[in-house]
């Protein structure tokens, strides 16, 4: 029997299943969705030496993306210093 039969029928007929992780970040798009849909005011943004109207929605997605961004660049980060330890704990073991 290959693996991928034996996998899926230690899964059964559940379907689908989501991780915790899944669950939080479709929860917290939802509610990112809901809180820029109740803000479409627009805004007037001053930025250093620009001034420009937006809508508070652009500015909640912006700031949203941009920290997505920087969570998923900091995980890069961790990860490549961390196989990086790995690597060398087994060169020095040996």
């Amino acid at each position: 029997m290959s693996t991928q039969r034996q996998k899926a029928e230690d899964v059964g007929d559940s379907g689908l299943r989501l991780g915790g992780g899944a669950f939080a970040g479709l929860s917290g798009v939802g509610i990112l969705a809901v809180f820029m849909a109740q803000n479409t005011d627009d805004v007037t943004v001053h930025f250093l030496v620009w001034d420009f109207a937006c809508p508070v929605w652009l500015l909640i997605l912006g700031a949203a993306v941009l920290g997505g961004l920087i969570w998923f660049a900091i995980g890069l980060v961790r990860t490549r210093r961390r196989r990086k330890e790995r690597r060398q704990e087994r060169r020095s073991g040996r």
